[in-house]
């Protein structure tokens, strides 16, 4: 088999199974497992996998700049935030991470929303300026440009002094055993911190997400109250998660094809 159609079916197998164990392949193969380690780092190294002990996971494709990562699943995205939306309610203290996926909860934000809302990301608290009995509080520090959010000491001693209702995260990677992840190390420790100040958890996750893997580890599922995924998310990609304790909420939308053909099927 040439290198090329093996690394093929590493990613295939990865698709498929969530996972690559070298010595289960090599055996499969019939090849060395130092040829199938060879075939991994290589792919690891145009970011198409992510090497763990023994073997490879898929890596999120999330991982790109904020302004490609605004282009993507579009309309999952929107329904992902109109669930969350759903879960403020007037009174509550609600702190937002940085993302797309969040974005999205502001926008579908009653006008008359009337809460406390924390965030990191400049770009959350410019969306929250249609919502006049919203009190928005942002939280400065080094600016990370790759999500648009405030990171480092001066962040991390506000976050130390707040204390929220339900905190949105926002990962790069949902895995049921893996658990909750994202690209950068510094950022991790910002989520983590952000999450032990609020009293429940809430991740959006687009299809995408669901059985990635990235860097560095924010968190346990065990850590998150509830995962908003796409309403048409495969049945058995999520039921892993819901197996470990984490409430899984689907957010219902019809892409523009399904629209077309359920107003069809009434005409």
């Amino acid at each position: 088999m040439l290198t090329s159609q093996r690394k093929r079916l590493i990613l295939d197998l990865l698709a498929r199974d969530g996972q690559v164990v070298a010595k289960h392949l090599s055996h499969e193969l019939e090849l060395s497992e130092d040829t199938i380690r060879r075939d991994l780092r290589e792919l690891a190294a145009e970011g198409l996998l992510l090497r763990v002990h023994g073997g490879a996971m898929p890596v999120s494709p999330t991982v790109v700049p904020i302004a490609e990562r605004r282009t993507m699943a579009m309309d999952a995205k929107s329904a992902l935030g109109k669930a969350g939306a759903s879960m403020i309610r007037d009174g509550m203290t609600v702190v937002f991470d940085g993302g797309t996926s969040n974005l999205e909860i502001i926008r579908h934000l009653p006008v008359a929303a009337r809460f406390t809302a924390i965030t990191h990301s400049p770009t959350i608290v410019v969306a929250l300026e249609d919502k006049p009995n919203v009190d928005a509080v942002i939280i400065g520090g080094k600016l990370f440009r790759h999500s648009m959010v405030a990171v480092g000491a001066l962040a991390a001693e506000a976050i130390s002094r707040m204390r929220a209702d339900l905190f949105f995260l926002g990962v790069t990677g949902v895995h049921p055993t893996e658990g909750l992840t994202t690209g950068d190390m510094e950022e991790a420790a910002i989520k983590r911190q952000l999450m032990s100040c609020s009293a429940e958890t809430a991740v959006l996750a687009t299809n995408d997400k669901l059985g990635a893997v990235s860097p560095f580890q924010v968190g346990a599922l065990s850590d998150i109250s509830t995962l908003i995924v796409d309403g048409e998310a495969a049945e058995d990609r999520i039921a892993a998660f819901s197996h470990a304790g984490v409430s899984v909420m689907r957010a219902e939308y019809w892409p523009p094809h399904s629209s077309q053909k359920k107003r069809a099927g009434n005409q």
